[in-house]
């Protein structure tokens, strides 16, 4: 007992010794000190201490060789202590001060990777998903022949799923709400901005649905027109996927609709038998 009592007591003794030496670089002038006592923290992984001198020394030795590591090491003090919009920005202001640095093309990947784990659940603002996948882009086009290419590719499509089940859900919402013409336009906007989608089948088949219960919900005049819209979204589903385990319902609505087509067809011609006489 007595020699844990003692180990405590050394530890407190050179954790006082080395916060009282800490303050005395950071209020000093001798930046050559800072830069030493920075660099040393930063092996120890101490980032917050790190940080406060690498924030002083930022004003004193911007134009000289050791600006460089200073913008490096500062970038991954705040990207070890998860703070990813602090880190993004410094690895980011990083590759456009030293463009020509054999680290840039990491530090450009870097800044993309911040936003990607700064991208939120599918169901919040998807503004930090859609700014990752600009830059895993712009980090592509920039590093054709990187390493990094497959590690992109398959964040990029991580975060497309997002944004894909983001607009999914919101076409989903209509549905269900039997808002029709907004689930059957935020269905197409899906297939048009994610052509490899995995539901396409599933998005034929509740675009031709939607057609349908919207035009059986229509006025008399509107139903002619909008049941044939719904035969030719019936069309396209069944084209892609005749064998689908949609088939069953979709054909079952199919002859619900002919019917209700045929029955226009018949007031029509009565009105007009009418008419004549």
């Amino acid at each position: 007992m007595n020699y844990r009592i003692l180990f405590i007591c050394l530890s407190i003794l050179v954790f006082l010794a080395t916060s009282c030496k800490f303050q005395k670089v950071l209020k000093s002038d001798d930046s050559e000190k800072k830069y030493a006592m920075a660099m040393k923290l930063y092996d120890e992984k101490d980032y917050s201490r790190a940080l406060q001198l690498y924030d002083q020394l930022m004003g004193t030795i911007r134009a000289t060789d050791k600006a460089q590591k200073i913008y490096y090491n500062q970038a991954y003090c705040y990207f070890y202590s998860k703070d990813w919009t602090m880190a993004a920005y410094y690895f980011k202001r990083f590759s456009s001060n030293f463009p020509n640095s054999r680290e840039a093309e990491e530090c450009t990947y870097m800044s993309a990777y911040c936003n990607t784990l700064l991208s939120p659940e599918y169901s919040l603002d998807q503004t930090s998903t859609r700014d990752a996948i600009k830059e895993l882009q712009g980090f592509i086009n920039a590093y054709p022949d990187s390493k990094r290419l497959p590690e992109c590719n398959e964040l990029i499509d991580k975060m497309r799923e997002k944004l894909e089940t983001k607009d999914y859900q919101i076409a989903m919402l209509y549905f269900r709400m039997e808002d029709y013409p907004a689930a059957i336009t935020c269905f197409n906007n899906i297939l048009k901005d994610f052509p490899d989608t995995q539901r396409k089948e599933e998005i034929l088949f509740l675009i031709y649905k939607s057609n349908y219960k919207y035009a059986v919900q229509s006025i008399e005049s509107k139903k002619k027109e909008r049941l044939l819209k719904s035969f030719t979204a019936y069309n396209d589903f069944v084209t892609l996927y005749p064998s689908s385990t949609f088939t069953a319902e979709a054909r079952y609505y199919r002859a619900k609709a002919q019917k209700e087509f045929d029955s226009l067809g018949q007031k029509g011609g009565k009105k007009k038998q009418k008419t004549n006489q």
